[in-house]
């Protein structure tokens, strides 16, 4: 245990967070010796009272007799038993009391909400900090005296002021006191119960309607809960004063008939007539009698998951533009993201791994970075990590001195692709290279980087691959817990469970051991009040690879607003395992994306930036933990540059505003204009993911980085709305909502039905059949929508696996906009044929198939120009095979473009040859 608790300290002190540790570890050492101390204490004294008021002679009984032989086994070692029972009940009650170091500094440190709920006109930082206080101090006083009143009962038994089989009276008058005061103590809590659950009702869960999280008060609550409440306080406080009264009365009597009366009134007045008055008052006329409540309910929710201020306008999902102005407005309205983060990390992978032990995330990030020009492009980003699992040899040394951290970051624009369908690397190669400014390449901290590492001491570490072999270095920054002397290192054997720490001659001056290594460990140890988001993402950032990670204060106790499971609302099609939340509370009914943080991929270091300051709970910790997250202003202009609107928090209020977005309480008590998120058409039993997208709002003059996603009515696969989020933090809208409606009077393809008709057009499910001939594989990218001109703009890139290839190649796009749809070999191709025109304002024309090799016209016909066609495709395709074994990507890429002219030419062959073997009518046919 003190090894656990030494190696603690010394991480904190390596991050320089050792207040959180030492704030967080007198808390818990406070509440465990105060309230053990209490409970033993009060146990303790209610045994030793007992016994002092035993009868002086034991009653000549066989059941005392019995008793005797406990009696007299007991008495030499009394104290000893009494100090060992109220030892270890202090302990066990101690060790409990601990845990809620959070809810008491939340009580000490409160901050005002200024905001009142309608029912009590409480502020709402009583529901949130103090009342789950007095509900713990409450509990902890009820094991108090249910504990103590077990033990006096027992110590009465054994030394005869309780007789169970015993002639005549079967309890003394001391023994009748004492309980009875336990008993109206025990009561008297009961009393306080009743009046704190008065408040508890504007934090009671239920399911009412369409809201499966529903918080607060109905209007049975309030009429005949909240009445029925406030009678049973005072039936409590008087039964409370009858057992008192057994003090200077005998007998108990009067306090069994007020205990009888309280349990009779919990069952009529808490039990049936709130029944009676839900069956014959509410049901009846529900929506009435709810109204005021649901609009309560309505407006606390958006309040608590700041979706309030959300901007709702219709918008008509047709447009009668000219195709001149549609095609024009597409490159001023979206930079559309060809590359799906989803999709292309195997291409990643296999092109930029240069290393079996590399990898890259399933789902790479988005970002934006600058082009030449001085604008910016959205970005698909990965990091080059260690995946230890993948090593030439696995052994001690290897895992962990020798093979310690990645190197690089490999980066791709989004909107455009090479020829050959790869993606078009901006940052690439070992050492990196590319448009990125000059940074640090090393990362030894990530999310895949799990395991301990021991550097800076005398074992060299692999940095890299280079042209003449593996390049070694030994790590320079101080991230690590130093392991110069041998107490440490005896910490960290026992802590590890690695004898070898404590002997290995690997091990020397100036060797550290880092651990804790992914973001999300790091921020949430520094700050384990935080809700941590499921995806860091990379950023350059000032010459280094920062980690940025948002981070969320969360609450249970906002009256009203309904709760939501964070852990099942985040999920979508893209979710991994690495990508779920670190909740402090699984259930919560308030939110913010109250810290920006990063973690540095060198050092390690930890900088929490305060994001929302305005949010109360925020400031309570703040108080709690002085110093530890920084102002909003100390955020440097190019972190400034990389901070996004996060994922898991528009998840959150995306699901919200799917019962949420009405305005009044009779839409939300039919249901009728409920939402859901609609699934994912390339996923199945996943919703889609919100995508980030640089694109142009309706009501917008200049594109924005935003995070999207579409709504489809209840049950239905038409579109209801759409809906995007200003996620530029550098924008003074950043966290602005814009939701487009649209009629419920028209069809407006959602993005399933646009799938199914993709999917369905004969020419276009031939063209996909062709491309999935020798074996190869069809993988659809990420479905995106974009409001254009009144309209809805459908664009879905499509990837191409060939046979024995390990990565997808772009190399279709599919688009549709109204009732027209198209697949084209480019984006620019397909909107020219979906509009029918080009950005000259020119008819984009028929596609005419490409000549074969040599430039050549293709015979017109004839078996044997088929068979040409077959065996050119053949030798390409075994020419890509050996270029791919070889590792050369150029003759790859060449052999794949004369693949795919070698497939179109024998498509169009195939297509003449039908032609001419089908007869023309005769004049005067049917």
């Amino acid at each position: 245990m003190f090894a656990g608790f030494w190696t603690d300290w010394l991480w904190y002190r390596s991050v320089g967070y050792t207040s959180v540790y030492r704030t967080e570890l007198l808390t818990r050492i406070t509440m465990f010796a105060v309230f053990g101390v209490l409970m033993a204490l009060a146990v303790g004294f209610n045994v030793w009272l007992a016994h002092r008021l035993r009868p002086p002679l034991s009653a000549m009984s066989m059941e005392q007799q019995n008793l005797d032989r406990y009696r007299m086994t007991i008495a030499p070692y009394k104290k000893w038993v009494l100090l060992a029972v109220s030892l270890v009940i202090g302990l066990i009650a101690g060790g409990s009391a601990s845990g809620q170091w959070r809810t008491w500094l939340q009580w000490v440190n409160g901050t005002t909400f200024g905001t009142t709920d309608p029912q009590f006109h409480m502020d709402v930082s009583f529901y949130a900090f103090d009342y789950p206080f007095y509900r713990f101090l409450l509990g902890f006083g009820f094991a108090i005296i249910v504990l103590s009143t077990l033990a006096a009962a027992l110590t009465h038994y054994l030394y005869g002021g309780i007789r169970l089989t015993t002639p005549g009276s079967r309890i003394t008058q001391a023994a009748t006191g004492h309980l009875s005061v336990l008993l109206g103590l025990f009561v008297a809590l009961k009393a306080v119960a009743y009046w704190l659950d008065r408040y508890g009702l504007a934090l009671k869960s239920g399911d009412f309607r369409n809201a499966e999280g529903w918080t607060g008060l109905r209007y049975v609550d309030a009429n005949a809960y909240l009445p029925a409440k406030t009678i049973l306080t005072i039936i409590a406080a008087i039964c409370a004063l009858l057992f008192f009264a057994t003090l200077w009365r005998r007998g108990w009597q009067l306090p069994v008939i007020g205990l009888g009366l309280m349990v009779l009134s919990a069952i009529l007045i808490g039990g049936v007539y709130p029944a009676l008055v839900q069956q014959f008052q509410v049901r009846p006329n529900e929506q009435a009698k709810e109204t005021e409540y649901i609009q309560r309910h309505m407006e606390s929710t958006k309040d608590a998951y700041d979706i309030a201020d959300a901007q709702i306008e219709d918008y008509g999902g047709t447009s009668d533009a000219s195709p001149e102005t549609l095609r024009n407005a597409v490159g001023d309205t979206a930079s559309i993201r060809l590359l799906d983060p989803s999709v292309v990390s195997p291409a990643f992978q296999q092109i930029q791994q240069v290393r079996g032990y590399y990898q890259f995330p399933a789902t790479l990030d988005v970002d934006r970075y600058p082009t030449e020009d001085g604008g910016e492009q959205d970005t698909v980003v990965g990091l080059r990590e260690m995946n230890i699992n993948e090593l030439p040899e696995r052994n001690w040394i290897n895992e962990h001195f020798r093979y310690t951290h990645g190197f690089g970051v490999v980066a791709a624009s989004g909107t455009s692709i090479q020829e050959n369908g790869q993606p078009e690397f901006t940052e690439e190669n070992l050492p990196p290279e590319g448009d990125l400014p000059d940074y640090e390449p090393r990362i030894y901290f990530g999310e895949y980087t799990t395991q301990y590492s021991i550097v800076g001491g005398p074992q060299q570490e692999i940095d890299y691959a280079g042209e003449n072999g593996e390049v070694e270095y030994s790590y320079t920054g101080d991230a690590g817990v130093k392991l110069d002397n041998w107490f440490n290192r005896a910490a960290y054997a026992l802590t590890m469970g690695e004898p070898q720490i404590l002997y290995s001659g690997a091990i020397g001056n100036g060797s550290q051991i880092l651990y804790n290594r992914t973001p999300k460990e790091r921020v949430e140890a520094v700050a384990p009040w935080l809700t941590i988001d499921g995806d860091p993402y990379p950023a350059v950032v000032d010459g280094r690879i920062q980690w940025i990670v948002d981070a969320y204060t969360t609450s249970s106790g906002y009256p009203y607003s309904a709760r939501t499971t964070l852990g099942d609302v985040t999920e979508t099609s893209l979710t991994e395992n690495q990508g779920e939340v670190i909740a402090q509370e699984s259930r919560v009914n308030y939110i913010r994306n109250s810290v920006k943080a990063t973690v540095d991929a060198y050092s390690g270091e930890v900088d929490l930036f305060a994001w929302d300051e305005s949010d109360p709970v925020l400031e309570t910790w703040r108080k709690a933990f002085p110093g530890v997250v920084e102002d909003r202003d100390q955020i440097s202009d190019q972190l400034m540059d990389h901070l996004r609107y996060p994922q898991d928090l528009f998840k959150v209020q995306r699901d919200l505003l799917q019962r949420y977005h009405v305005t009044n309480a009779g839409q939300f008590y039919s249901g009728s204009e409920r939402w859901e998120v609609p699934n994912d058409p390339t996923h199945d039993g996943e919703v889609v993911p919100p995508y980030y997208l640089s694109m142009r709002m309706p009501d917008q003059e200049d594109q924005v980085f935003s995070l999207t996603t579409t709504f489809t009515p209840l049950n239905r696969d038409t579109l209801a709305a759409y809906m995007a989020v200003e996620a530029d933090a550098r924008s003074e809208d950043y966290g602005t909502m814009r939701i487009l409606t649209l009629p419920s009077t028209t069809t407006v393809w959602g993005p399933s039905q646009v799938q199914s008709r993709f999917n369905s057009d004969p020419d276009i499910a031939e063209r996909i059949n062709l491309l999935r001939r020798g074996d190869s594989e069809v993988e659809y990218g990420n479905l995106l929508t974009v409001p254009l001109e009144g309209g809805l703009l459908y664009v879905e890139p499509v990837y191409v696996r060939g046979a024995g290839q390990n990565y997808p190649l772009l190399q279709r796009v599919l688009v549709a906009y109204g009732e027209e749809i198209v697949f084209e070999e480019s984006l620019d191709r397909a909107l020219d044929v979906v509009f029918g025109v080009t950005e000259s304002g020119e008819d984009p024309g028929e596609e005419e198939p490409p000549p074969p090799d040599g430039g050549e016209e293709p015979p017109p016909d004839g078996d044997a120009t088929v068979q040409e066609a077959i065996d050119e495709a053949q030798d390409a395709w075994q020419d890509g095979q050996d270029a791919l074994a070889e590792g050369d990507w150029q003759a790859y890429g060449e052999a794949q473009n004369r693949l795919e002219e070698a497939l179109d030419r024998l498509a169009d062959l195939e297509g003449r040859n039908e032609q001419e073997e089908t007869p023309p009518e005769e004049d005067g046919a049917a």
